[in-house]
């Protein structure tokens, strides 16, 4: 009778379940819902599915093997940063959260420019939510409330009662003590990354070692601290390394065979990956006399880093590969960037390949993408083919001179009388590269060599640039834009008024073009402040950046430009490939069309994450610079302004290129004035004026290899200690220039009047304590007490103002 019973009773539908659920006055457990419908047996197992599902769904919640309906949150609520999931997104949860069922999935929105500070894991945001269904919640967020946990980059130095932890960020000046006991065997010199405790401490900051990354004196950790400090993804996920080592070679399948065409790679003699390879031959077709036909091939990354997978999350994340002196931190693991990603000479490989024609002039006639399967012919290197082209050919080379090389270099003489056409923005400023020995310390720095070789392989890829930039419109597919605005209008009102105080003149009123300033740097080439002219131009640039909005490229005097010849190390290539793939039905790996939809968000990542590594790529080379100089501290070196502040001037040496501060404490004794506009620090008193582009000589100060910061004072005046500095008073009163001009009010020089004072007492800048203009005997000049301290002071400061009036006679 119980079996017929149970056959009898209808099984519950899910909206019956859900029903049940939510009419009950408190939460219910699966034996109770079975009980209320009378659920027996083994369809119970039945049961037990159906709320997995609901769960999941989001249409109910467990907590204690008991369901309930799912509260909603409040539209503002107070959350905390709990990390960030596999698809990169950042992951939040309620503050304070007593329900005895996990909490829901909290999506944070990314911050926009203008917006809030972005928070880090652990921090508390007040944030607006929105409810996307399945116990699943978007964030936008009004204010960042505070922050978890500050964890710090520093070096480890050890003493009798504790250690201490020095910070490695120059801009953080106080140490941590940190206890012993956690790491008694750490050696001095450490790198270490220590969380600071909570609460108030009298004295140093308290903290506590988390992880131990290496030492400061092995020459490997210096681009450690880089990578940690600027936050460089560099160790792969085990899922993202296990889909790289399962990789095979890519099938032939569709694509176009282009393995008898002698592509050759061109690339520096330290390269590890492949990633470009080119051809030329002069177009036979008669109507194009003086042509040429080239072919620009590159390794076709979509076809192993797909859309969403594991390789594609990190690759995201990363955004592009970041290279140190004596490493790469690649943005795909190695199985892919140095092997079937690589074109390596004689072996196939698939790629995405665009054919170009071209006029004797340069023009691009018409162009054609494929993907294709390619064999080099050659891995050659930028001296090499220069060499060879130059008449000293070598056995790699010697037999490509006729057949590959000098093509190439026919249609380079080409593409550079179009870029002349065009008034590409053409500025020379020198690079430097450090050299290292194979246990990884500095063995030289020189200035890195370049050819007409390096530039022909930029012109090949800024046309297959434009290429992309231009299919992606024709066939109506979304693009990744490399962007380049013209320079601000502040900016060019600045440079307009430096080159007029240095004797040049830019058209003002006109929209400017590229070749306006080209006119300018032509006119200052072969001059002694042709360097200077060619920096002050660049800093008035904007910055490159991707976005999906095209406005043209300013410096490249492009009106549509994208990024295609590099998706090993760039992720915008990577996007170009795929919708290029997609749009001319190219076979797998094309982009999904959503993801077109998420272009505006992830061109703000990526271009935030060069950023990020355009800054560890530079503050490693500074490290190292500073570790080169660090036995030559005492030496006296020639050298440039290569920056002026208000807190100093910052000089580039000649002979290595290091850039270091002299303090403006330590500058020839005045009041300098900032002076923006000019580049200048001026001196008040004296007129002595140190502008950028100047040729100084300087002692080396100090060299610190951890922060980077190398210490300069100039030669002739490093004799002026500290003890200098506190002898001297200090001017208080009222100083030159406009009033709240912020530059004239950190113009001051610790420790040095503006004027020394006449013989009535008062000083350039006003009577000390009174106001300016005040006379000798006045109440305002007179009520101030003279303490023996005081008067140790003013007998310094007549010192200085008797010697001073000496010099001036």
């Amino acid at each position: 009778m119980a079996n017929d019973t149970e056959n009898k009773t209808p099984f519950p539908t899910r909206e019956q379940i859900m029903q049940f659920i939510d009419m009950s006055p408190t939460p219910v457990g699966k034996r109770e819902i079975a009980r209320a419908f009378n659920i027996k047996g083994a369809a119970k197992i039945e049961l037990k599915k159906i709320l997995k599902d609901l769960k999941i769904g989001g249409d109910v919640v467990k907590g204690r093997r008991r369901f309930d309906k799912p509260d909603r949150l409040p539209p503002v609520e107070v959350l905390e940063i709990t990390g960030i999931d596999d698809e990169g997104e950042v992951i939040a949860r309620p503050n304070v959260w007593k329900e005895d069922y996990e909490p829901p999935v909290i999506y944070v929105k990314m911050i926009r420019r203008g917006g809030p500070s972005a928070p880090g894991i652990g921090d508390k945001i007040l944030a607006k939510l929105r409810y996307t269904g399945k116990q699943t919640y978007e964030a936008s967020i009004m204010r960042v409330l505070g922050s978890g946990p500050q964890r710090v980059l520093g070096i480890f130095r050890p003493n009798e009662r504790e250690g201490r932890v020095v910070p490695t960020d120059r801009k953080d000046a106080g140490e941590i003590a940190v206890p012993l006991d956690d790491h008694p065997d750490l050696e001095g010199g450490a790198l270490v990354l220590t969380e600071i405790l909570p609460g108030k401490h009298f004295g140093l900051r308290k903290g506590r070692i988390t992880e131990v990354l290496g030492n400061i004196n092995e020459p490997k950790s210096i681009s450690l601290v880089s990578i940690h400090a600027r936050g460089i993804p560099f160790e792969f996920p085990p899922e993202v390394e296990l889909q790289a080592r399962e990789s095979k070679a890519t099938p032939m399948g569709k694509r176009t065979d282009l393995r008898d065409i002698p592509l050759v790679t061109i690339d520096g003699a330290d390269a590890r990956d492949f990633d470009d390879a080119v051809w030329a031959e002069p177009d036979p077709d008669p109507e194009n006399e003086g042509g040429w036909h080239i072919m620009v091939a590159i390794a076709d990354v979509s076809w192993y880093v797909r859309p969403h997978d594991a390789l594609d999350r990190e690759a995201v994340k990363r955004g592009n590969s970041c290279y140190f002196p004596d490493r790469v931190v690649p943005m795909l693991p190695f199985e892919l960037s140095n092997g079937w990603c690589s074109l390596v000479p004689h072996e196939d490989r698939g790629c995405m390949a665009v054919e170009m024609w071209l006029n004797k002039h340069g023009t691009k006639l018409r162009h054609k993408f494929c993907r294709g399967m390619m064999r080099s012919a050659a891995r050659l290197t930028y001296d090499q083919v220069q060499r060879a082209m130059d008449g000293y050919p070598d056995d790699t080379n010697g037999p490509l001179l006729d057949t590959i090389i000098k093509p190439l270099y026919g249609a380079y003489e080409a593409f550079l009388e179009a870029r002349k056409g065009r008034g590409v923005l053409e500025l020379d400023l020198p690079e430097r590269k450090i050299e290292l020995n194979d246990k990884g310390q500095i063995i030289a720095i020189a200035p890195r060599a370049r050819f007409d070789s390096h530039k022909l392989i930029e012109e090949f890829m800024v046309a297959a640039n434009v290429c992309a930039a231009e299919e992606l419109e024709r066939i109506k597919q979304p693009c990744m834009y490399r962007i380049h605005d013209a320079p601000s209008e502040e900016k060019l009102e600045a440079l307009h008024e430096f080159l007029e105080g240095a004797g040049y003149k830019l058209n003002k009123g006109a929209v400017l073009r590229p070749r306006d300033f080209n006119r300018i740097l032509e006119q200052a080439k072969d001059t002694p402040e042709a360097e200077l002219i060619n920096t002050v131009v660049l800093r008035s640039q904007s910055q490159a950046m991707y976005s999906p909005d095209n406005i043209g490229h300013f410096g490249l005097a492009l009106k549509k430009y994208a990024h295609f010849t590099s998706p090993i190390r760039r992720y915008a290539d990577l996007l170009v490939h795929r919708a290029l793939i997609a749009g001319l039905k190219l076979g797998e790996g094309g982009l999904p069309p959503e993801d077109g939809e998420r272009f505006e968000q992830i061109g703000e990542d990526i271009s935030g994450t060069e950023r990020r590594a355009a800054m560890a790529e530079r503050d490693a080379v500074d490290r190292y610079v500073a570790a080169y100089m660090a036995d030559k501290v005492g030496a006296e070196f020639p050298g440039r302004v290569s920056g002026v502040t208000h807190f100093g001037l910052f000089v580039s040496l000649n002979e290595t290129g290091a850039d270091g501060l002299i303090p403006i404490s330590t500058l020839p004794d005045d009041y300098y004035v900032h002076d923006a506009i000019g580049h200048a620090l001026v001196g008040q008193n004296r007129g002595k004026i140190f502008r950028l582009g100047d040729d100084v000589v300087v002692r080396i100060a100090e060299a610190d290899a951890a922060t980077g910061s190398l210490a300069l004072r100039l030669a002739g005046h490093a004799d002026i200690t500290d003890r200098d500095l506190i002898e001297r008073p200090r001017g208080r009163g009222k100083r030159r220039g406009s009033p709240g001009d912020r530059s004239h009010r950190h113009g001051t020089k610790p420790g040095f009047r503006a004027n020394p004072k006449d013989k009535s007492g008062a000083s350039g800048g006003g009577p000390r304590g009174g106001k300016p203009g005040g006379k000798p005997g006045t109440k305002a000049a007179s009520k101030k007490k003279t303490t023996p301290k005081k008067q140790r002071k003013l007998v310094a400061s007549s010192r200085v103002a008797r010697n001073t009036t000496k010099r001036d006679s």
